[in-house]
């Protein structure tokens, strides 16, 4: 903007022009340096971090083939450790040390399962293809049609973790935004509830997992429908709504006391000055809450997972460790990627979201 007015005042002297313009290609030209040595340096950093992982991984390799090697040594002689050793080295899979994997093995355990999932897909497809006759007359008939059961690819485990995330944070945004608004509204209210959220808001997921399984339990009681899901995103959405609700308070009751003058003045209902002067100013804490909420949510929705046997991510990292497989470490490797990738693109989105609503323009923390 700045450089166009610039130019603009220059055009009536010509003799300007040649060092205006030169000035103008010396700013692009530092802009393009800056994002190169930007990305240069994250280039770097990402290439510091796989040698630095290569170099680990090798070595605790080398580790614990040495352990094997020496323990066949000492329990069954030269002839064993030999026999190790040639094992090792011809990269049977059952005489693999079962260490820390490399970047290598990673991302050939990434393939295995992107093609794992065509196959599922393939199968899947093959399955519905050749139950739609049966289903039509199941479902003219009224009764349930027949499903796929079969084993659920990695995508299916990712999106299955991103469905439960989403409707915990719902959940979390329903209970926690009214309930903040109406405390952060009155002092009176505040108090009274300030031991309810100090007692609660340290909870362990685990135990909300168990609070909602004993109540979830009850109300499904002779149901024969699988609940994993229900009770994953409630113990989700209830071990992670406190940020929200603690902001929303916060923002609610320290909106500037000039607004709620003017509310007054112009005479405002009670839904009027909450919607038009109340919700407009506290919004920055409010998404900075919900922001928190979300990592939190994302966060302890693996452990949840895990303990309501729930297909997602959080299974699928425990059964790869129980299973113990040769490429198990890897797929737990590419699993703790993918968690975190996802995680900060949702931090992202609610940034995103943040900006579009709010005044306060945020930058990417």
């Amino acid at each position: 903007m700045g450089q166009e007015i610039i130019l603009k005042q220059g055009q009536n002297s010509s003799f300007l022009k040649p060092l205006l313009l030169k000035l103008t290609s010396r700013f692009q030209k530092k802009s393009v340096l800056s994002s190169l040595k930007k990305t240069g340096i994250t280039v770097l950093s990402i290439l510091l971090f796989l040698g630095l992982w290569h170099l680990g991984s090798k070595a605790l390799y080398n580790k614990e083939a040495s352990f094997k090697i020496e323990k066949a040594l000492t329990e069954r002689g030269q002839a064993a450790a030999d026999a190790e050793r040639d094992c090792i080295a011809s990269g049977e899979s059952s005489c693999q040390p079962n260490t820390l994997p490399s970047p290598a093995q990673v991302w050939s355990s990434l393939q295995s399962l992107i093609a794992d999932h065509k196959v599922i897909t393939a199968d899947k497809a093959a399955f519905s293809a050749k139950m739609a006759d049966v289903n039509a007359k199941l479902i003219a008939k009224g009764k349930d049609a027949i499903v796929y059961t079969g084993r659920a690819s990695f995508i299916d485990i990712v999106l299955t973790s991103i469905k439960t995330v989403f409707a915990g944070f719902l959940l979390a945004l329903l209970i926690a935004v009214p309930i903040g608004i109406i405390i952060g509204l009155s002092p009176s209210l505040r108090s009274a509830f300030n031991w309810f959220i100090q007692v609660f808001k340290p909870v362990s997921p685990v135990v909300w997992y168990l609070l909602v399984f004993m109540i979830v339990k009850t109300l499904y009681i002779g149901d024969s429908t699988d609940n994993a899901f229900v009770i994953s995103f409630i113990s989700v959405g209830l071990c992670a709504m406190w940020a929200t609700l603690v902001n929303t308070a916060m923002g609610v009751s320290s909106v500037d006391k000039d607004y709620i003058n003017v509310a007054k003045v112009l005479k405002l209902g009670t839904f009027q000055k909450v919607f038009k002067v109340i919700l407009p100013s506290s919004l920055p804490l409010i998404f900075t809450g919900l922001r928190i909420t979300l990592s939190v949510a994302w966060m302890v929705l693996i452990a949840i997972e895990l303990l309501a046997q729930s297909q997602g991510l959080g299974l699928f990292v425990w059964e790869e460790f129980q299973n113990g497989a040769n490429d198990s470490n890897a797929k737990i490797i590419v699993a703790m990627f993918v968690i975190g990738i996802i995680g900060f693109l949702l931090d992202r989105l609610m940034l995103t979201v943040q900006n579009g609503v709010s005044f306060n323009k945020n930058e990417a923390v």
